[in-house]
């Protein structure tokens, strides 16, 4: 059993920065899928940035040179710098992790972005 904790979401101003933490917990976990989605209102969930089972990192297109996802040697925290953030960038941002061949979820962490 997986779990994760998100943290580090907030209100922000267009430009500005956040870093955003997910902690999985559980006992011998060595995770090396793990990333970040999110989901704004009356959309479907999107891919953000995630590490790959070969650990290679993938972004979504329009957050390429702008986002940063980055782990702990452990394999048990992944992190998500967030600049040059945009109003776009509202929404609710989902820690995702692939262990044992089943998909764990966070709860969510809001990113609002707003002047």
């Amino acid at each position: 059993q997986v779990q994760l904790v998100e943290s580090g979401g907030g209100l922000v101003q267009p430009g500005g920065s956040l870093r955003l933490s997910c902690a999985a917990s559980g006992r011998g976990l060595r995770i090396n899928v793990m990333g970040w989605y999110r989901q704004v209102p009356g959309k479907q969930r999107e891919l953000v940035a995630t590490f790959t089972s070969d650990g290679s990192t993938n972004y979504a297109e329009s957050m390429k040179g702008r986002f940063t996802i980055s782990r702990d040697n452990a394999k048990t925290t992944v992190y998500l710098q967030m600049n040059s953030l945009q109003l776009d960038d509202t929404g609710v941002y989902y820690c995702n992790a692939f262990y044992n061949w089943r998909y764990y979820w966070g709860q969510g962490t809001q990113v609002t972005v707003s002047s």
